[in-house]
């Protein structure tokens, strides 16, 4: 018997759950995107994108997805044959590294695991040992979408600059952004990269760079930084088109708008308190789950590491895979798959997944989730610990508990 007919809920790290306003925002014609009402709206975009990312600096849109995010990036900061380091916590700091291979820079690695932090130590020492200054760029993940490893962006930027290097600090925040708090300026970023698909609430299909003075006056000239991803015109647009270096994309735009009011009305500072909030709850239900059975446990033990916008999570193969198999089948709830922690052709790729908690969520959808674990891990006989659901609970009231609406 099946009980997942319903609203399905998708519990997976991007695509989030959309809005139903930012569903009615995009459902529209086409408008004039040559005049009019669309180009004011637009133009009231950008101070929300740069308040969101805690920047006064610039901002270039991409129809695109975060794999977008990082070619624009890469294609802006370097010319071919120029140099990067890269800070892996996971699969995407991987990832953007052979994105970056793949266009002619020469990428360094500094891999840390998937399950531990970044050694601040060890990027000092690779950054004094750069003698002839030779890295233009540090790149990272704030959170990576797979381990879930959260990286101190302010204790990366004090590394730099104990090091002495003149290194410009790009940051892929697609993860994080509207979740977990990030301060670009404050921070000393000089590059982000973003995506409106997770905690931006929008479906697939803009990508974002944020980027400073300082960033644009070294990486004007950047021979890789073609007439489609030059950030300059984008930023800097003397017609309306040059935006998007072509048609806009109107239903997107429509939708991010709705978006971005939404964050505005709840508060910045309240959507990362209610995300860190439910990431507790999801952290108070494993560690009880675990006590029954040591093959349960979150990836990252630290929780001052961990991003507020999923978990990444192992339950022993098979018996993740099962677990998501079943809650999706059987409850109507889809899981994220464990992705990057074992290849999808061995047995072990099989006792991973995630849970993840951003954008458009809240308490209700989140117990409910961890109801549902817990239902599949008793219909399918897999030991856990008891109290899990009523820790999870606890959380919920404690964050709310006398802080008023």
């Amino acid at each position: 018997m099946s009980l997942a007919h319903g609203r399905p809920y998708l519990a997976i790290p991007g695509p989030s759950v959309i809005p139903d306003r930012v569903l009615r925002a995009m459902h529209r014609g086409s408008p004039n995107i040559y005049e009019g009402p669309l180009i004011d709206m637009v133009a009231g975009l950008f101070p929300d994108l740069r308040a969101v990312a805690g920047t006064t600096g610039h901002v270039a849109i991409y129809i695109g997805n975060g794999h977008a995010g990082w070619e624009a990036a890469n294609a802006n900061l370097f010319s071919k044959g120029e140099k990067a380091l890269v800070l892996a916590v996971g699969q995407f700091g991987l990832s953007w590294a052979n994105a970056a291979r793949a266009m002619g820079i020469e990428a360094e690695v500094l891999d840390f695991g998937k399950s531990s932090p970044a050694d601040m130590g060890r990027v000092e020492a690779a950054l004094r040992a750069d003698t002839r200054h030779e890295i233009k760029a540090v790149l990272t993940t704030h959170v990576d979408t797979a381990s879930t490893i959260k990286t101190d962006i302010p204790a990366l930027r004090a590394a730099i600059d104990a090091a002495g290097h003149p290194a410009l600090l790009a940051v892929d925040c697609i993860a994080s952004l509207g979740c977990d708090e990030f301060r670009m300026d404050d921070w000393g970023v000089d590059v982000m990269v973003g995506a409106c698909q997770k905690g931006l609430m929008t479906p697939p299909g803009l990508a974002f760079i944020w980027f400073s003075e300082s960033a644009r006056l070294r990486c004007g000239q950047s021979d890789l930084a073609s007439p489609y991803w030059a950030w300059g015109p984008r930023a800097e647009p003397e017609e309306f088109y040059q935006i998007w270096d072509g048609t806009a994309p109107t239903s997107h735009l429509y939708g991010l708008r709705e978006a971005l009011d939404m964050i505005r009305e709840e508060g910045l500072p309240q959507v990362w308190k209610r995300h860190h909030a439910l990431a507790s709850a999801v952290w108070a239900a494993f560690d009880a789950w675990s006590t029954g059975n040591p093959a349960i446990g979150m990836n990252v033990a630290d929780p001052t590491h961990r991003g507020w916008s999923v978990t990444a999570a192992r339950f022993g193969a098979p018996h993740a895979t099962r677990l998501r198999e079943w809650c999706e089948s059987k409850a109507g709830v889809t899981l994220g798959i464990g992705l990057g922690m074992a290849p999808s052709t061995e047995p072990a790729y099989h006792g991973f997944l995630r849970v993840a908690h951003m954008g458009h969520v809240n308490a209700h959808m989140t117990l409910g989730a961890l109801a549902v674990m817990e239902a599949g891990m008793s219909a399918l006989d897999i030991p856990h610990g008891p109290g899990a659901l009523a820790a999870a609970a606890q959380v919920v009231a404690a964050a709310t508990r006398h802080t008023g609406p």
